[in-house]
């Protein structure tokens, strides 16, 4: 006798929506959703398609209805809640727009809870599309079964992210001018952590002071070698989670 298939099946898409969702109810699916769903993954009636809507979790439903530009789902059951998120943030300096999309999409990955962009004087760039930056999350945090997204903010001057910094939140400042070895600085730590990541042409000296001079940071080193903004953000990310995070 042939083996009953999995479901939902391992292949089904993946999508965030709005919510709270909840067992039972029907989703009317428009715009670039239903596009993807109907056009490019080719969804038919009776299919599955996986949803998450960072509140509630993750849930199973199924086609019952589609047009030309929509899609009804409805919701069979929740597969599993939202997931628990260690409490990093990364403050990361704004870079240019493919290499901080990688921040933004390896962040994500790696399951930073803030992400917090932060201008600087050295940054190149001056500005982010936060709609399209959200974009570039959702869809990494898709890719990965993620059921959180972290939280965006709005980027940020240096002076007054550390004019506001929170009392119980440790910053860990990744100085290329040295400082305690990262692994050792985060396996003592525990608590709410932040890290701190410069732009491509590093801290100026002002800069490198004020951050000194906060109670709560903690300057590090990444190790020998003088790493881009990009990667000095995912590899101090992923050192953090295998240290104290929830690898």
């Amino acid at each position: 006798m042939p083996a009953t298939p999995a479901w939902p099946p391992r292949s089904a898409p993946r999508l965030f929506v709005s919510g709270p969702l909840a067992q039972g109810e029907s989703l009317l699916l428009e715009g670039s959703q239903a596009h993807y769903l109907l056009r490019v993954m080719r969804i038919a009636q009776g299919d599955t398609v996986i949803l998450c809507d960072d509140e509630t979790g993750e849930w199973a439903a199924r086609v019952s209805d589609t047009g030309k530009r929509d899609l009804r789902l409805d919701l069979v059951e929740r597969l599993r809640s939202r997931e628990q998120v260690p409490d990093l943030w990364l403050c990361a300096a704004l870079l240019k727009k493919d290499r901080f999309d990688l921040v933004l999409e390896k962040a994500t990955e790696l399951g930073v809870r803030r992400i917090q962009p932060v201008l600087m004087r050295r940054c190149v760039a001056d500005k982010l599309n936060l709609e399209r930056a959200r974009s570039v999350v959702t869809e990494a945090a898709e890719q990965c079964a993620r059921t959180a997204l972290p939280e965006l903010a709005d980027p940020v001057k240096l002076d007054k992210l550390l004019r506001d910094w929170p009392a119980d939140r440790t910053l860990f400042f990744a100085d290329e001018l040295g400082g305690g070895p990262a692994a050792a600085a985060f396996a003592a730590h525990s608590g709410p952590a932040a890290l701190l990541i410069g732009p491509e042409g590093g801290f100026d000296d002002a800069e490198r002071e004020a951050v000194r001079a906060v109670p709560q940071a903690r300057p590090i080193t990444l190790g020998p070698r003088i790493l881009r903004g990009e990667t000095a953000a995912m590899a101090a990310a992923a050192l953090w989670m295998g240290s104290v995070g929830d690898w």
